[in-house]
C-alpha cells in the first residue's frame, strides 16, 4: 500500500477554508437575525445550526474542488 503525505502547506490551507467557512456561515446567521430583527443572542444558542452550516459550505467547497481538479488534471490515455 502506498504511503501518502500531507504537507503542512496543506494542512494550512485546509484550515484556513475551514474557518472561512465557519466565518461565512455566522455572516449568514448575522444576516438573518438582523433581517428579521430577532434577538443578538441568537448568535450563542444558533452555533450549533452554525457548526452544520460550516460542514455544509466546506463539503460544497470541497465538491467544487474535486471537480476542478478532475477537469485540470491531463487525460491519459
Amino acid at each position: 500500500m502506498k504511503d501518502t503525505v500531507i504537507t503542512v502547506k496543506r494542512k494550512k490551507m485546509e484550515i484556513i477554508t475551514l474557518i472561512v467557512c465557519f466565518i461565512s456561515a455566522n455572516l449568514i446567521n448575522l444576516y438573518a437575525i438582523v433581517r428579521y430583527k430577532t434577538s443578538y443572542t441568537e448568535l450563542f444558542f444558533m452555533l450549533g445550526y452554525v457548526l452544520i452550516l460550516t460542514a455544509a459550505l466546506y463539503i460544497l467547497w470541497t465538491v467544487i474542488r474535486l471537480i476542478f481538479y478532475a477537469i485540470k488534471r491531463p487525460k491519459h490515455i
